[in-house]
């Protein structure tokens, strides 16, 4: 049976140091090489380095994997997986492929280079081995066209988007002599072990994701003009309001870089033919003279935003792209972009803005409209269905509906009636469907998602993949068990139920404190085991501050306890449920959000969680179980052996927590001792409540004993006083304030265990106990409830 257990990467830049992390964050080994530097540094020749060194020949590999663990945000889990990654050279090293599963080529977008580059590859090439290109739109069949029948029957391109960790859009794209099994293989690989949306795309130019993407910039620029936008108007047009990143159009190419950009465009200009096609996608004059002026974004420090400093202020700065002059930005004011703020989903947003008569309705319609037309007309061409490129915009572009979908959410019928209405051509696609009474791209019928297939000219299902659950078709089949505001408890299948959490903001709030003790009672009495999960982008960001802060605000310190008191019960009764509690989070797991998840049996979290006990950055402490959890965590390993010190692992938790430390992946959330080493995690997200159920399932079969309340050796006094010690050096040296180092010794009694001596047993009670008395201390706190205003208002942490 095939596996991928070791690989390599040629190219050691941006793209191909990103790749080569991501696979080391799956635990695969990477070879990573690049070419042999041109010439020496006069440091290097001063130093006595010879050409011949391995140092100076392997420079470039080495300098791309040094780099990853100085980037933010980290391409790694881990910065220890860094150890996987082994640099070397094109000329001395080349032959090691033979060693490797997976060959990826990530050099120049160049295809001379790159022919070149493969025939020297086949020499070393171990048949059988993949072979693959990442190329972002050159053409897979030409780059290997002078390669033997067989090496192209393992070759494909695989084409990540940057960064490769963080982007989940994957397009695969066959050659002609690919062998189909290799290209199911590599579906399946890239979706389970990579983590990525697979997105099968033809072999045009820039593939999918570039071709409408880079069109759709193409077409803004246009309408731009069209209407008279300002670059700061158009990136609040073409952000949240359409359904696209915060980023929107010109922040997203500031990122990206414009050289590249323009790269891209260029490879689509030079290869499509239709007259129209070439000119649309031909650099305005603005944007080359940006090119020649060095103007690329944030790499060069200065693009279409530019970031100032005078009179000790930081401010961005916009371009007038008519002067190109650098100006203060003006906020955009439009009706239609207030409107759609009361909008409850992005199609209703839509709908809102482009039916709008101001400017930015009159330039959302403009930039819709050629892009919708856009995709229906390429459809055909560019993939073999209108899923794949949903996916595509959606997964490579974070857009929050593909362009298919925003036809059906504008009405199909209705965009072709005003397209036609502009003096514009309805694309036959969409001219054949509506002619055959077909009105919609896609519909529900009996429970499934049916999408409109232009080969047969009918419905089909949408594909689900093996190993997902879908907990939006289980709601709509009628197997909600309990519901309210804050969360929904669902039958699942299996005799497991799952509590779907959908607070308010992905806050706790009694709703779902009641929620919790519903579900305990339910799934004891009627299932055989429990999941916790989110269907929104955070699993839940800790308790409802607001909330907290009027209360202590209103001198309401009973109220503040009992609210504490009712956490506290409700996750204690999930911990010491009849039946295993599995946490399935994803996106992030703060504050009270995390000692959820504490309380489970165990937690399978998406690789990308975000988790941590934030509490003090607001002025608290956690009192949801977070500090007797932390010190549990500890001691639990070393509690009955007395001879052990307890105070280095102690000391080590309280400093996660007193900091404030957010792991930036499930993997370091072990490391930070959030999460326990028998604790795992999901790198594709679309399988975590699936894989989060065969967990349960597995716990069952294993003969599952709910665990057994026992006492807590504490450090006690003892090393109450030593951490104390280590604040006050802190504090008098400057590296945190009064009240930081007031907060922290608060905490550092908490986890101690309180006024008692070293190594005294408690019970969880009794440090749940001491956690809400200094709670409600701390919020009685001046200091601690402006910063939680503060963080209300600003949305940053305030240090007082």
């Amino acid at each position: 049976m095939r596996k991928i257990r070791s690989a390599a990467v040629l190219g050691a830049g941006t793209m191909g140091a990103g790749i080569a992390a991501h696979l080391a964050n799956v635990g695969i080994s990477c070879l990573v090489l690049d070419i042999v530097p041109p010439s020496m540094t006069e440091e290097e020749k001063q130093a006595g380095i010879s050409p011949d060194d391995r140092k100076f020949r392997n420079k470039l590999a080495t300098l791309g994997i040094e780099n990853l663990k100085k980037a933010k945000p980290s391409p790694l889990y881990d910065a220890a997986d860094v150890a996987l990654l082994t640099p070397g050279n094109l000329e001395d090293d080349l032959e090691k492929i033979k060693e490797v599963d997976w060959v990826i080529e990530v050099v120049a977008e160049n295809m001379a280079i790159k022919k070149g580059l493969y025939a020297r590859i086949e020499k070393f090439w171990k048949p059988g081995t993949i072979v693959s290109t990442n190329t972002s739109g050159l053409s897979v069949n030409e780059m290997v066209a002078d390669c033997s029948p067989e090496f192209r029957k393992y070759f494909l391109g695989t084409h990540f988007f940057n960064p490769p960790r963080y982007m989940k859009l994957l397009e695969i794209i066959p050659a002609k002599d690919t062998d189909p099994a290799i290209v199911e293989f590599m579906k399946d690989f890239a979706d389970r072990v990579l983590g990525k949306g697979v997105v099968m795309a033809k072999d045009t130019p820039n593939f999918i994701g570039n071709r409408i993407g880079v069109y759709g910039l193409m077409a803004t620029l246009e309408a731009m003009a069209a209407v008279g936008m300002t670059v700061e108007e158009v990136d609040a047009v073409t952000g949240p309001a359409m359904g696209r990143p915060k980023s929107a159009t010109f922040r997203t190419l500031d990122l990206v870089g414009l050289d590249i950009f323009l790269n891209v465009a260029r490879n689509v200009g030079d290869k499509v033919t239709e007259p129209w096609e070439v000119e649309i996608f031909k650099a305005p004059a603005f944007l080359q003279e940006m090119l020649n002026r060095r103007w690329l974004g944030d790499k060069t420090g200065q693009g279409f935003y530019k970031k100032v400093k005078e009179n000790g202020k930081k401010e961005i700065l916009s371009l007038d792209l008519a002067t190109l002059e650098y100006k203060p930005q003006q906020k955009a004011k439009f009706k239609s972009l207030e409107a759609t703020k009361a909008a409850a989903s992005v199609p209703e947003r839509l709908k809102v803005l482009a039916g709008s008569d101001d400017k930015a309705g009159q330039f959302a319609w403009l930039v819709l409209r050629d892009v919708l037309c856009y995709a229906a007309l390429k459809a055909e061409e560019i993939a073999d269905d209108i899923v794949n490129i949903d996916k595509a915009m959606c997964w490579g572009f974070n857009w929050e509906i593909g362009p298919f979908e925003t036809w059906d959410a504008l009405g199909v019928k209705e965009t072709a009636a005003r397209i036609e209405k502009d003096g514009k051509t309805v694309p036959p696609l969409v001219r054949e469907m509506l002619d055959a009474g077909f009105e919609t791209f896609y519909k529900k019928e009996n429970g499934k998602r049916l999408f409109y297939d232009f080969k047969t000219k009918s419905y089909r299902p949408v594909e689900v993949p093996f190993g997902t659950i879908n907990l939006t078709d289980i709601k709509e089949a009628g197997k909600v068990v309990k519901s309210n505001q804050a969360a929904s408890l669902i039958d699942i299948g299996d005799g497991v139920a799952c509590l779907e959490l959908h607070p308010l903001r992905q806050a706790i709030g009694p709703d779902l404190i009641t929620m919790f003790l519903r579900a305990a009672e339910e799934v004891e009495k009627n299932f055989d085991g429990l999941i916790l999960t989110s269907l929104a982008r955070n699993f839940c960001v800790g308790a409802n501050l607001m909330l907290v802060l009027m209360a202590a605000q209103a001198d309401e310190w009973d109220e503040i306890d009992l609210i504490a008191m009712q956490l506290q019960n409700a996750l204690m009764r999930l911990k010491y449920m009849e039946k295993p509690v599995v946490g399935a989070p994803a996106g992030m797991a703060l504050g009270g959000g995390y000692e959820i998840l504490a309380h489970c049996d165990r937690v399978l979290a998406a690789a990308e969680t975000y988790m941590g006990l934030v509490e003090l950055g607001v002025g608290v402490i956690p009192a949801g179980g977070g500090c007797k959890e932390m010190a549990l965590r500890a001691a639990e390993n070393v509690m009955d052996n007395e001879a052990v010190d307890l105070f280095p692992l102690l000391s080590a938790n309280f400093m996660t927590v007193a900091q404030a430390k957010v792991a930036t992946s499930a993997k370091e959330a072990v490391k930070l001792g959030y999460l326990r080493p028998r604790d795992g995690f999901v790198v594709n997200q679309d399988r975590l409540v699936y894989d989060a159920k065969q967990l349960v399932l597995s716990m069952l079969q294993a003969g599952y004993k709910p665990p057994v309340q026992r006492k807590i050796r504490v450090v006690g006094e003892t090393g109450f006083a030593t951490i104390r010690a280590g604040i006050y050096g802190m504090k008098e040296g400057r590296f945190i304030s009064a009240y930081d180092a007031y907060l922290a010794e608060k905490l550092a009694y908490v986890m101690c265990g309180g006024k008692v001596a070293a190594n005294t047993w408690v019970t969880e009670q009794y440090l749940l106990d001491l956690e809400r008395e200094m709670f409600v201390h701390l919020c009685q706190q001046p200091k601690s409830q402006e910063r939680m205003a503060g963080l209300l208002k600003t949305g940053k942490p305030l240090r007082n």
